[in-house]
């Protein structure tokens, strides 16, 4: 009888802890600011077209092709800088 007592006390608290975890997370989540939209314009050679857009991590991957090799352009969509480029071999 005892073990079945201590089991239902620790159960309680188990779940008290869990909905007050949960609480925090939520309030934490809903105090985060949010980022307002940010202008992107890319330094590319004249007929430059932009052939495809993909999420790659935090960072947003951008297929650009012609005004020279293909190449992808790696962005930080927080901030609009570029992170980084990678040419792609004809």
């Amino acid at each position: 009888m005892r073990g079945l007592q201590a089991a239902v006390i620790l159960m309680g608290v188990l779940i008290v802890a869990g909905v007050g975890v949960i609480g925090v997370t939520i309030a934490r989540r809903l105090g985060a600011p949010v980022a307002g939209p940010v202008a992107l314009v890319l330094d590319e050679p004249a007929g430059t077209r932009m052939m495809g857009a993909a999420a790659a991590g935090d960072r947003l991957a951008l297929l650009l092709q012609g005004g020279g090799p293909d190449r992808v352009v790696l962005v930080d969509p927080r901030t609009g800088a570029v992170a980084g480029r990678v040419g792609l071999a004809r």
